[in-house]
């Protein structure tokens, strides 16, 4: 049960870091949840696509690792580095911080222009892919038999942070719009990368 909960936390604690940052998915999905239109589409088609990417890269991966044993030493590695690095580059935007454009001015739209702007800013992402397939499938693959609590951890990150950001848009609002709140969210997204990473090479002497 702690080893289930251990990789169902580290899922959450990986998607979130991840997912909340300054963009232009987050920020259109912030400015409707302000204008109140389509809030709930939006938000479902977010969270329910981080899931099936997410999916995605914990099953293909996982099978693979499972065929390779060598494969899983150059996952840890690798994601190590990559978490090192994405860490770093928290850290320092820690030190210049930026804040959302949530100015909810503007004529209103379709529920048809506000679905495919929101498929679009998702599917047609690179960095959705890397993060998502490629990242945290990787890393999902590493828990075993728990993967799939781990890509359950972090595709309810995925509906926590856009239903935060959608329906509590209006209190989010003067938060996001202020550089020292995303001071403060980049050096813990630092934390958290940095620790797992960490915890990825240690993992290492364990097998």
């Amino acid at each position: 049960m702690s080893r289930v909960l251990a990789s169902l936390l580290a899922g959450l604690g990986l998607g979130l870091s991840l997912i909340v940052a300054i963009g232009a998915q987050n920020a259109f999905v912030l400015r409707q949840g302000l204008r109140r239109e389509h809030v709930l589409a939006i938000v479902a088609i977010c969270a329910l696509s981080d899931a099936v990417l997410i999916t995605l890269g914990v099953a293909g991966l996982g099978v693979l690792i499972e065929q390779a044993d060598w494969l899983l030493v150059v996952v840890r590695i690798a994601g190590a580095a990559f978490l090192t690095w994405y860490g770093v580059r928290s850290a320092m935007r820690a030190f210049r911080p930026g804040a959302l454009d949530t100015d909810p001015a503007g004529s209103p739209i379709s529920l048809r222009s506000a679905v495919l702007t929101v498929l679009a800013l998702t599917w047609l992402n690179p960095h959705v892919y890397l993060d998502t397939v490629v990242l945290l499938g990787s890393i999902g693959a590493t828990h075993g038999d728990n993967r799939w609590w781990f890509a359950l951890g972090a595709a309810l990150g995925s509906v926590a942070w856009f239903s935060a950001l959608g329906f509590g848009s209006r209190m989010l609002r003067p938060l996001f719009a202020r550089p020292a709140s995303w001071r403060i969210l980049d050096g813990l997204i630092a934390v958290v990368m940095i620790a797992i990473a960490v915890s990825l090479v240690a993992g290492l002497w364990a097998h």
